[in-house]
């Protein structure tokens, strides 16, 4: 796995579930694993991989995607390497589960949906599909029902709520089981009411 990936919680080897987990623009690896603390997953392998820079792609997730190359498709195949690399120690993608706050939460998104398949859920605190609109012939396969928890804040400077709806409507249309919470001026940030529902939708499913 690549060095500038951190891992935390159960080491990979020995663990039955991962989470991968994707920062925001200019945070770290160790930012967004310091949230697991509030999720019920201390029988996960937590793996936080280091966008370069700080950024996973350099303008607005709203912009022509090929404004946002390569760093784009580089992000896109990191997460790739994550994801071989959480299976290759015997966990399977339907107990892989994707985490991300703001642009991380976008690359979860995007990542999942362009691969969809029965992951463990998807948890995107304040994202939405990448583009300067959604392209549905960039995505293929179907979720089999992944459990799939948005919130953002409406308004959100970032992340237009039209867009939140969008990508909903386009995973539900994917086959997975999204739920939506949008919180009226709740800024840009993760609440506690976000946290649980992630928590009771996404990791305390049995």
């Amino acid at each position: 796995m690549n060095l500038d990936t951190i891992t935390a919680g159960v080491p990979l080897n020995e663990a039955k579930k991962a989470l991968i987990m994707l920062h925001g623009r200019g945070a770290t690896p160790h930012d967004i694993l310091s949230i697991a603390r509030h999720l019920d997953v201390e029988d996960f392998a937590l793996v936080a991989p280091q966008a370069e820079n700080r950024t996973w792609y350099p303008y607005s997730f709203l912009v022509p995607i090929q404004e946002n190359e390569p760093s784009f498709s580089n992000s896109l195949e990191a997460v790739h390497q994550v994801l071989v690399a959480v299976q290759q120690n015997g966990i399977e993608k339907e107990n892989i589960y994707f985490l991300g706050f703001s642009q991380g939460a976008c690359l979860a998104l995007e990542f999942t949906v362009r691969l969809a398949a029965k992951y463990g859920g998807v948890v995107a605190f304040t994202g939405g599909l990448i583009g300067d609109k959604v392209y549905e012939e960039h995505y293929h396969g179907n979720f089999e029902n992944t459990p799939i928890f948005i919130g953002t804040s409406d308004p959100d400077f970032h992340v237009p709520v039209e867009r939140v709806n969008e990508s909903e409507a386009l995973l539900k249309k994917m086959g997975a089981n999204v739920t939506k919470k949008i919180y009226e001026n709740m800024g840009h940030t993760i609440s506690q009411d976000e946290i649980d529902w992630a928590n009771k939708l996404v990791f305390s499913k049995k």
